[in-house]
């Protein structure tokens, strides 16, 4: 059996040897992870941080083996850390910077192990020696990941916050100030103006736990039914304002956007139409917040996701929901009274009106017996008091609402 001094002296001599090649060590590295990782290529920035973060890494880790430094008093490197800080800040994947560690171990253990098994040692000694190298390696870069981790998400949190704070005040002034023009608008928020937009809103409820990261989430949603990531900004600790940029012909499809979002996600998003330019920036962005106010007095009888061309009308109608209440009564009389029993009624009268009038058309899209709508809709307009042929366009207008808005814009029923 080999005793600790031993080997602890055996792997200083090691580690003292490598120690004294540091630099060319950092180059051999920073060439390993620019071509395993992609994260690092493309800025100058984050590459010289990374060889700072590489250098300072092996010469700590050196440090503890040639001097059994015990590793619950190693702190994580103050050029490691800015490293995951600048990562944080220019909104790289985590996973980049921990695979760079994972492979900077092995390549550091294979340097170990090959001046190891140079030297003319019993076996023994050398799997004692081994044993030692793997266990302080894994275990300093197991400490380290777990303090970058919390330190990139802190960084990442407070960048957000500030450059989302700043971000939002300038998209408020290209929103709200027509003066501006194309230029200056695209010069303000860095996002290019003179293709079409779709704009998005997204948010969750206030006492959402997680409100803010269920937010931020949308971003990703949105650019996987894309292809491509949107200018997304959180305006507050619930809600994200994003656009997307495409061609005239870009959609965003309602079915596929809700297939994208995760189970039980309590995200709710709406979408402008489509629009060219710094003006249908802005139309589309009016479009999305119509949609979230027709979805947000409507209850949960909507879909996740809605569109404005799916309830423009109501969208334009809910501004004053008093005067659409009254408007609403006028035109349907007691069809508009809240209850299950008018609310059938009303809905086999929407889709009548909405099939042109044919009561087998709407008896297929209701999937009834025709004789059960043509009760329905006598039974109506004897409720209603009028034919519905009187003010045909106010009672579809008007039914629409009823759908789309729900109890907001019914006569409660006494």
């Amino acid at each position: 059996m080999t005793d600790d001094a031993t080997t602890r002296q055996v792997v200083a001599h090691v580690a003292r040897e490598l120690d004294a090649q540091v630099p060319a060590l950092t180059a051999e590295l920073a060439a390993l992870f620019l071509e395993q990782i992609p994260a690092f290529q493309g800025d100058e920035a984050v590459r010289e941080l990374m060889a700072a973060s590489t250098s300072s890494n092996l010469s700590t880790i050196f440090d503890v083996l040639l001097h059994g430094l015990p590793l619950d008093r190693i702190d994580v490197p103050a050029a490691a850390a800015a490293y995951a800080r600048r990562f944080a800040q220019r909104d790289l994947p985590i996973e980049g910077l921990l695979r760079a560690y994972r492979l900077g171990q092995e390549r550091v253990i294979q340097w170990l192990l090959r001046r190891l098994g140079a030297r003319s040692l019993s076996a023994e000694v050398l799997l004692a020696c081994a044993q030692e190298v793997v266990s302080v390696i894994g275990r300093y870069i197991d400490q380290v990941s777990e303090h970058l981790i919390e330190i990139y998400e802190t960084e990442r949190k407070l960048w957000t916050q500030r450059t989302d704070a700043a971000r939002a005040v300038a998209l408020r002034t290209v929103l709200d100030d027509e003066t501006l023009d194309l230029g200056t608008a695209e010069a303000m928020i860095g996002y290019r103006m003179r293709g079409w937009h779709i704009a998005a809103v997204a948010w969750v409820e206030i006492d959402t736990p997680n409100a803010s990261k269920w937010a931020e989430s949308a971003a990703g949603v949105l650019a996987a039914a894309h292809g491509g990531r949107p200018l997304a900004v959180l305006v507050d600790d619930h809600t994200l304002w994003a656009w997307l940029a495409g061609p005239p012909s870009m959609r965003l499809d309602e079915q596929t956007l809700t297939a994208k979002l995760d189970d039980g996600s309590p995200l709710r998003i709406t979408l402008g139409e489509p629009a060219p330019g710094l003006a249908g920036f802005r139309s589309s962005h009016r479009e999305a917040l119509r949609a979230k106010t027709v979805a947000e007095t409507s209850g949960e009888h909507l879909p996740p996701v809605l569109s404005f061309a799916r309830v423009s009308i109501a969208a334009m109608l809910s501004e004053d929901l008093d005067a659409l209440r009254t408007w609403v009564a006028r035109t349907l009389g007691e069809l508009a009274r809240d209850d299950e029993a008018m609310a059938r009624l009303r809905e086999t009268v929407r889709i009548f009106l909405e099939t042109g009038g044919s009561f087998t058309d709407a008896a297929a899209r209701l999937h009834l017996h025709k004789n059960t709508v043509h009760y329905r809709v006598r039974k109506a307009e004897e409720i209603r008091g009028r034919p519905l042929g009187d003010g045909r366009l106010d009672v579809e207008v008007a039914l629409v609402a009823c759908q789309q808005l729900g109890h907001r814009v019914l006569l409660i029923s006494s």
